[in-house]
């Protein structure tokens, strides 16, 4: 258990030199009773879950000024679990409001009240929309982030709330399909037949059970679906499992007094040392049909007595099992176990790791493409930028952080902002003003949104070869006027393109671009890179001061763009599509 330092003990942000703390945040505090607690004197996930919906509920209220009901909960991992007599502290805040819903971040840690130490359990993000009043709709007004790391958690709301929406239309697709596809699966002899772990149970919804809106209260329904996959998880390993991840609970239709709800949950798919529980929530009154109002996965493990992860036994599917859960098991649940968790993905990488690239495929594309994104904005969110270089207003930055160095080049250009990012995503164009990109060949056109290119460039000594990046491209539109277009770049490695003689295979960590319209006509232009071995030989003599080869090439660039604003740039008929999609979305949010 490592020690964790509690926001309480740290000295708040100063801004203007008074202390300052964030208007939407709220605090809890709870010691943990036996009655909140399972036969191991654990807290109870669900207890948690539901002072965590709390907490954030009351955050959200405090920015909105209404009501707000729960609508999602972001993939949470638990680092701990909680005993007996320690003190629970949750922390919310609003992170970003959009048109009627939020982003509430919520940070979960335990107090030994003996010992005096702290660490974290959790740390989760859940969206709240504000109900309607009786003048309509409601507008949320926008958050101001005032502190660096309340920008940063700003900026990434954007990209957190695209992977929501991405997710939510996955989950759809797979819950509407008339068929339960069954992906391959190997016998076992001895293996538990998976509706053994099957589980069904009803809760008749009381007054208690709602919240002050007379709706049943989300962090109600989260404990009762815990529940259930809990003593699914049991069945399966005859043992007491530990919940250590929830991948996100997604409200599709309240719940009100009266409600019979309906709880059903199964084991997935089991692994070596953990197993994932398919869970949903189903309501009714009377003799009305069935109404979705909730599913989720869930990974338990099961501990043995130094609290390592058991050996838990194999697990064979049933055909005959008909609940809507088997739709998602087989061929899914494997790659959602095998997903990198994002948070704990990003920028996780040191420099002396090798390889720094990730293996690409269509199962893991929203994921890198978020962590892809997300780095490039976390770069953005420094403010230890030192001035290396200046020349004709073209600056050269460097960041040294955790033994990584990092550089930036900004520069201003009469180009519209929109035309800028237009021109700067087509990474064939780039060696029209780069000298470093020798070549550049489209690989995938994955998504309107995301390319995986194969970029060549000439070698930066005069007897070496010339290297070679396979680079995955993640380009994003503002969310609103506070957000600018990104280009984002990474290394990635595709099966059909494995490295090659002639070339030494170079990595990219993260580089790209923030591109933010100062006027309708003046675009300010940020080029990021984080440092690795294959890119330093490269810049190395300007961060020493010894060269202004960056001022050519960015000068190149500002040449290219100025003689380009007024021509056409080549759309994808699918881009155009998702900007009006998009665009009509926000509308209705």
């Amino acid at each position: 258990m490592s020690d964790w330092k509690d926001p309480d003990n740290v000295p708040d942000p100063q801004i203007n030199g008074e202390s300052y703390r964030n208007p939407t945040e709220v605090k809890m505090s709870q010691i943990v009773l036996p009655c909140h607690a399972n036969h191991c004197g654990e807290l109870s996930v669900g207890q948690l879950l539901k002072w965590m919906d709390s907490t954030a509920c009351l955050s959200a209220e405090r920015h909105a000024g209404c009501s707000c009901i729960t609508a999602s909960v972001d993939d949470i991992h638990f680092e701990h679990t909680i005993g007996v007599g320690k003190v629970v502290n949750i922390i919310a805040k609003v992170n970003r409001a959009f048109t009627s819903s939020m982003e509430v971040g919520i940070l979960v840690t335990c107090e030994d009240l003996y010992t005096d130490k702290q660490w974290k359990v959790c740390h989760a993000f859940a969206t709240f929309v504000a109900r309607r009043t009786e003048a309509g709709k409601v507008q949320l007004k926008q958050v101001m982030p005032h502190t660096q790391m309340e920008q940063m958690e700003y900026s990434l709301a954007a990209e957190r709330r695209r992977m929501r929406l991405i997710h939510a239309e996955i989950i759809t697709d797979l819950l509407s399909s008339s068929t339960a596809q069954l992906g391959e699966c190997q016998e076992y002899e001895d293996a538990v037949p998976a509706e053994r772990t099957r589980v069904e149970s009803v809760e008749l919804v009381l007054p208690p059970h709602a919240n002050h809106q007379v709706s049943t209260f989300g962090g109600q329904i989260m404990a009762w679906m815990e529940n259930v996959a809990t003593i699914a998880a049991c069945r399966l390993c005859n043992a007491h499992p530990t919940l250590r991840t929830i991948d996100m609970f997604h409200f599709r239709g309240p719940s009100h007094i009266g409600d019979r709800l309906v709880l059903k949950a199964i084991v997935n798919n089991a692994f070596k040392h953990s197993m994932e529980v398919g869970v949903c929530a189903e309501a009714y009154q009377g003799g009305e049909p069935l109404r979705h109002i909730n599913s989720a996965f869930m990974t338990f493990e099961v501990l043995d007595s130094d609290r390592k992860p058991r050996t838990l036994p194999r697990i064979r599917p049933e055909p005959v099992v008909s609940f809507l859960l088997l739709r998602l098991i087989y061929g899914t649940s494997g790659a959602r176990h095998n997903k990198p968790r994002p948070s704990k993905y990003i920028m996780s990488c040191k420099q002396t790791q090798v390889p720094l690239s990730v293996p690409w495929d269509q199962s893991n594309q929203m994921y890198l493409s978020y962590n892809n994104v997300s780095a490039l904005k976390l770069m953005d969110a420094r403010n230890n930028w030192v001035l290396t270089s200046e020349k004709n207003k073209v600056r050269l930055y460097t960041s040294e952080e955790n033994q990584m160095l990092c550089f930036k080049v900004e520069m201003h250009v009469s180009v519209p902002a929109e035309q800028t990012f237009h021109l700067l995503s087509d990474l064939r164009r780039r060696k029209e003003w780069d000298q470093h990109y020798e070549e550049c060949e489209l690989i995938n056109q994955a998504d309107e949104e995301d390319t995986l290119y194969r970029v060549t460039t000439p070698s930066a000594s005069k007897w070496g070869k010339g290297m070679e990046f396979i680079l995955l491209a993640s380009r994003r539109k503002p969310c609103d006027a506070r957000d600018p277009y990104l280009i984002a770049l990474r290394s990635v490695t595709l099966p059909t393109h494995p490295p090659t003689e002639d070339y030494t295979r170079g990595e990219v960590l993260c580089a790209g671009f923030t591109i933010w319209e100062e006027s309708s006509s003046v675009t300010k232009i940020t080029y990021y890179n984080q440092a690795t071995p294959g890119v330093l030989p490269y810049i190395s003599t300007d961060i020493a001061g010894l060269s202004s080869s960056f001022y050519s090439a960015f000068s190149a660039c500002s040449h290219f763009l100025e003689a380009n604003k007024d021509s056409l740039v080549a759309l994808p008929l699918s881009t155009l599509q998702l900007d009006s999609t998009t665009t009509a979305s926000t509308q209705e949010e």
